[in-house]
């Protein structure tokens, strides 16, 4: 059972509310904030892969909390192109640690909202597991998961032109952390009707590591 929420993130005459959908459980012990797909292009909490890995993880008792970035749904603010939005992630992890303490903490998110996501989660102690889906390698550079330590999860269709296989399987092979790349065969970036693959990859990771 999910229950709307707001959340503040910055201070002062900078600060907005965000929106989103938390889940807690009894006594869980993972906790994850799953991070939409791009705002310009329909991406919000509702998508279609960010509800599979929602409902997935809830299945497994692991608290959830999937938000809409700043400017979209009924968050404020506008959108940052990928930056400001990095404290949208950051604010979203103190959300849920306010509201279900857990003592392992995931971000999880799909194109954009790997990016964005998995970046804001390698810079916050907090967080202990980064989950990207579709991971945008043209966004922006994706060198700062080189030296991140964290267990780190790349899931990617093997038709999908925004996140190759190839050079992921380059990148991954760069990052100093126990990592994991999943190929979904046959699927593209958008995953229609192979979300239940995509989240079963993800907890099949929670779950070993």
């Amino acid at each position: 059972m999910e229950e709307h929420i707001t959340f503040p993130v910055g201070e002062g005459a900078d600060a907005i509310t965000l929106e989103g959908l938390l889940s807690t459980s009894q006594a869980p012990t993972l906790g994850a904030v799953l991070c939409h797909p791009h705002p310009l292009y329909g991406g919000e909490m509702h998508n279609n892969v960010v509800s599979a890995l929602a409902h997935a993880f809830q299945k497994e008792n692991i608290a959830t909390l999937r938000f809409n970035f700043r400017g979209v749904g009924r968050s404020e603010g506008t959108h940052d192109e990928g930056v400001a939005e990095r404290e949208d992630v950051k604010a979203a992890v103190t959300a849920l640690l306010d509201r279900q303490a857990v003592s392992t903490v995931v971000v999880a998110g799909y194109s954009f909202g790997s990016m964005v996501g998995l970046q804001a989660g390698a810079e916050d102690d907090r967080v202990h597991r980064l989950i990207g889906v579709a991971f945008p390698l043209g966004l922006r550079d994706p060198a700062f998961l080189v030296p991140v330590t964290k267990p780190v999860l790349l899931i990617s269709g093997d038709r999908d032109t925004y996140s190759p296989i190839p050079d992921l399987t380059e990148l991954v092979a760069k990052i100093s952390a126990p990592k994991q790349l999943e190929t979904i065969n046959g699927a593209d970036h958008f995953f229609m009707a192979r979300e239940g693959e995509v989240a079963q990859a993800a907890v099949s990771f929670l779950q070993q590591t």
